[in-house]
């Protein structure tokens, strides 16, 4: 569409699945870009030169070992915004309390303790549902210090759904439901200062306009960002500054429930992560010269040639780098002491700027350089990846699981109404489920929304999980059903 529209700082608030991954098994390759031209060296590596010729090393560690994190936008100069993040799916290959257990409680457990190491590191994170299990299992002293991370900025939530809902399978009341159980846990344990200021759809297998409006501008978002987008769309775009825009999901609101949305970068094709990688045996950043594979000095040069790279693709100097990928940080010392280094030697070369930040702190810089941006209306289905590769099985895969969740839900909106009328308290349930969601209300209708919920996952009744995943769905939402019948 030719429009375009002014954003200013007042706007406010199946086919199987195959992820997208950025290898980080050698530095200068990434074989994700499918071709994509990468930045070259344009240094020679320090260790790499004859030990005679060398001279002092370009980049040698302070005397105190405490790396220089502080920072901020710098004007003139290209703002690279590093946010951590960790994309946890509530289900897929195995089941969601499998990921829990497995991974995701060393996530959110480690995690807490490296960001109070150093009030300028941040994290934002989406999922609701599995942040509520963790935060269940926690000593109060821990609870009061992820409190105050939240009070200070570093702990984001963003999403704060129960789960990252698919966004062709749920119906709308489907997705308004677990997005407001999320957003209600978040409330009645941090406050206000919690709620969350945009969307976060990085893995749903296509985009809904629905999603846009209703569950963006019109809930209170600011902004929306993609990780997957029609391959086609994503090529007309990189070249042009054209990978944000201005999205009016609904035509009769206008741009009075418009939002701000774009499309990451990754590695420069798409995706939801960066050209690094810092989790488990990853390469990490030696700048201690007197050891072997010192290669701190060919990371800064390419952190900087990615930078310019990227600077061809999006309007203004700031752009920003998703520092994660599935189930990262669960032991966060990786990832934080390695971005803990490049943000204090990149800051010392001083050829562009890094600092650690959240999706809301970028949107903020955009909403300041006061641009015209692209008006979109449209949606994203099907998603194509390439020629005769569209995201379109899962439309009608697992219809049984579909079924279940819509029939549920249903009987969900029943429910409450009589409730409400009856007057029935939850204590006087004699069903209560076996496996229950965690709780967010008293109510004896509060597990079958959270099942319901954690089902609308985009590897949940999209169909795209492992038959024992679907099968647990199917369970979990079954003994809901139980208690409330």
């Amino acid at each position: 569409m030719a429009a375009a529209l002014l954003l200013c700082a007042a706007l406010s608030l199946g086919a199987r699945r195959e992820k997208v991954k950025v290898s980080t098994d050698a530095f200068w390759v990434n074989p994700n870009l499918k071709g994509t031209p990468q930045p070259k060296p344009t240094i020679t590596p320090w260790a790499s030169r004859p030990r005679k010729e060398r001279g002092p090393a370009p980049y040698v560690p302070p005397s105190d070992w405490v790396y220089n994190t502080t920072g901020g936008p710098v004007e003139g100069k290209i703002n690279v915004h590093l946010v951590p993040h960790s994309h946890d799916d509530t289900g897929w290959q195995v089941t969601v309390d499998q990921y829990f257990y497995e991974q995701v409680y060393y996530i959110l457990d480690t995690l807490v303790m490296r960001l109070n190491e150093d009030p300028n590191r941040k994290f934002m994170y989406v999922e609701t549902g599995f942040f509520a299990r963790w935060w269940d299992q926690q000593p109060a002293a821990k609870r009061a210090l992820t409190k105050t991370l939240v009070d200070r900025g570093q702990l984001e939530f963003i999403n704060g759904g129960w789960c990252m809902h698919d966004e062709a399978s749920p119906y709308y009341v489907e997705m308004v439901d677990q997005t407001t159980r999320g957003h209600q846990f978040l409330k009645k344990q941090f406050g206000r200062v919690a709620a969350p200021k945009g969307t976060w759809s990085i893995d749903p297998f296509g985009h809904s306009n629905t999603n846009a409006w209703l569950l963006g501008a019109e809930a209170g978002m600011e902004f929306e960002f993609w990780g997957r987008m029609d391959y086609q769309d994503f090529n007309m775009r990189v070249d042009s500054k054209g990978l944000e825009w201005v999205w009016q999901g609904s035509q009769s609101l206008g741009d009075s429930a418009q939002i701000f949305a774009g499309q990451l970068f990754g590695g420069g094709h798409g995706g939801y992560g960066t050209w690094f990688g810092f989790d488990g045996s990853s390469p990490q950043v030696q700048d201690d010269p007197s050891r072997h594979d010192y290669n701190v000095d060919q990371l800064v040069d390419q952190f900087i040639q990615h930078a310019q790279q990227q600077a061809k693709s999006y309007q203004t100097e700031h752009q920003m780098w998703a520092c994660g990928d599935d189930f990262n940080y669960q032991n966060a010392d990786h990832w934080y002491h390695n971005l803990d280094k490049l943000i204090h030697y990149v800051n010392k070369n001083g050829t562009v700027n890094a600092f650690y930040s959240t999706p809301s702190i970028y949107v903020d810089q955009k909403k300041k350089a006061n641009l015209t941006w692209e008006v979109r209306q449209d949606d994203i289905f099907p998603l194509g990846d390439a020629d005769h590769h569209y995201w379109s099985g899962y439309f009608t895969s697992r219809p049984s699981l579909k079924r279940q969740v819509h029939m549920a839900s249903n009987f969900l909106n029943a429910a409450r109404q009589l409730e409400v009328i009856s007057g029935v308290t939850a204590e006087q349930v004699n069903a209560p489920t076996e496996r229950p969601s965690p709780p967010v209300g008293p109510s004896w209708t509060d597990s079958l929304e959270g099942t319901v919920g954690v089902a609308t996952h985009h590897d949940g009744m999209s169909g795209t999980e492992r038959q024992d995943v679907s099968d647990d769905y199917e369970q979990r939402i079954s003994e809901s059903h139980g208690e409330v019948e």
